[in-house]
């Protein structure tokens, strides 16, 4: 196996095990206005995490064999993003924290593993 090879399947993996909401459950999330308003704006915009959000959605639809070199590029900065995001887990209940809306918008919900 080649190292870009290796490198996409080990992308892939942690990418599926750390994106652990559906794309039917990420869109419907990403419609919230608690989505909306998590991360940082640029401009009054949409957030980052927002627009990688939709991003995220097309990805988990998109069969493996058509993934391209940008598509595993930005699957390595969500699995970066939440990586990150999820060291600085804050004290107490993090239900209904910016904290959670954010990495939710990344497609992961961190009390799904609760």
């Amino acid at each position: 196996m080649s190292a870009v090879a290796a490198d996409d399947e080990e992308t892939w993996n942690a990418f599926r095990e750390l994106v652990n909401m559906t794309p039917g459950d990420l869109e419907k999330w990403l419609g919230t206005d608690e989505s909306r308003s998590a991360g940082q704006h640029k401009d009054g915009g949409e957030s980052t995490g927002h627009a990688s959000g939709r991003r995220i959605v097309e990805l988990l639809r998109t069969r493996r064999a058509d993934l391209t070199d940008d598509d595993y590029a930005h699957m390595r900065k969500v699995v970066g993003y939440i990586n990150r995001h999820l060291a600085q887990r804050p004290s107490g209940d993090v239900t209904d924290t910016r904290w959670r809306h954010s990495l939710m918008n990344w497609g992961h919900d961190p009390l799904a593993d609760a």
